[in-house]
């Protein structure tokens, strides 16, 4: 299946986004950008001319394919109480950043979703940011999720590249959802296995979505082991008031170029740049940041190697 049309490749996606209102629960909202500096808007277009010129060089391609060959499959554990015992062993694999269509495309999804398979995951969930700068790049995905099946399911939440370059989110969920992919838009569902029950939630962009936490952990049971998709880091210490357990997040690339511990690039205010944080303010809540799997703008990382990240639960006495 051809993806990319020759009219379509060259042009720059528009930068504002439609209004398109709808009051169904569970369901993503397009609405206008804020206002935004006449400079950051020429680096926009700087950057995404760039990333698309470069894209079509096999050079670059190939580049990214070797990175992709040295991701990690990084181990996060996720206690809960003796008591939930039925929970132990659960594995969840989380992918976030893939940003298809910038030296990824459906090739190179097919052979990670493969591979992702291989880790016999029990529950699958995606961190936002699936496409690039292209709305039309979510096509890539249409081959490779025939063959990604988890027994407790697929579940995704909007990155905000997601909701920048895609005119209409709603179309974004639609597509997902109707190759089986749950799109958790400030909304959370009940994984029950044997006795007990996990709740997982997923809350849409900082900012250029429109997050709901509350919305987001409505309905979860006293005392219910909590796991929450939030694309941007910088949302843990808002989750982390409520309570939850586990925050799994992405966005940072893990600085995607980083040399002696240093990013020029963080896409963080808080500092999390990569991997587990405890709560900013006591309590039990953990954030885990994944470097994520692709890249925007250059084909390569430096010091951040791409990242699945695997959850296993461990039933264990809390203290």
């Amino acid at each position: 299946m051809t993806v990319f049309q020759p009219h379509l490749r060259g042009r720059l996606a528009p930068h504002r986004l439609s209004t398109v209102t709808t009051t169904i629960p569970g369901r993503l909202r397009s609405h206008p950008d804020p206002r935004r500096h006449p400079l950051h808007e020429a680096i926009d277009v700087f950057a995404i001319a760039l990333n698309r010129w470069l894209d079509r060089f096999a050079w670059a391609r190939s580049l990214h394919r070797a990175h992709l060959a040295r991701t990690e499959y990084r181990r996060v554990s996720l206690p809960v109480a003796a008591d939930r015992a039925a929970l132990h062993g659960l594995r969840i694999a989380f992918l976030t950043d893939l940003h298809a269509g910038a030296y990824l495309h459906e090739p190179e999804l097919q052979e990670l979703f493969d591979r992702v398979m291989a880790q016999e995951p029990d529950l699958i969930c995606f961190g936002g940011d699936l496409v690039n700068t292209r709305a039309e790049e979510i096509e890539l995905f249409d081959r490779p999720l025939r063959s990604l099946r988890a027994p407790l399911g697929v579940y995704a939440v909007a990155g905000n590249h997601d909701h920048r370059w895609t005119p209409d989110i709603g179309s974004w969920q639609d597509y997902l959802e109707r190759r089986g992919v749950q799109v958790l838009a400030n909304q959370g569902v009940r994984i029950e296995r044997g006795d007990a029950s996990l709740w997982l939630a997923g809350v849409d962009d900082l900012t250029d979505g429109q997050p709901d936490v509350r919305r987001a952990l409505w309905g979860r049971a006293k005392s219910e082991p909590t796991l929450v998709l939030a694309h941007q880091p910088d949302h843990f210490p808002e989750l982390a008031q409520h309570g939850v357990d586990l925050v799994l997040s992405g966005h940072t690339h893990g600085g995607q170029i980083k040399a002696f511990g240093w990013a020029p690039i963080a896409h963080t205010r808080h500092g999390y740049l990569d991997g587990g944080f405890a709560c900013p303010h006591g309590g039990r809540s953990r954030l885990h940041v994944s470097r994520g799997v692709g890249v925007t703008i250059l084909p390569f990382r430096m010091g951040a190697r791409p990242e699945v990240t695997i959850v296993e639960v461990e039933a264990k006495p809390q203290r």
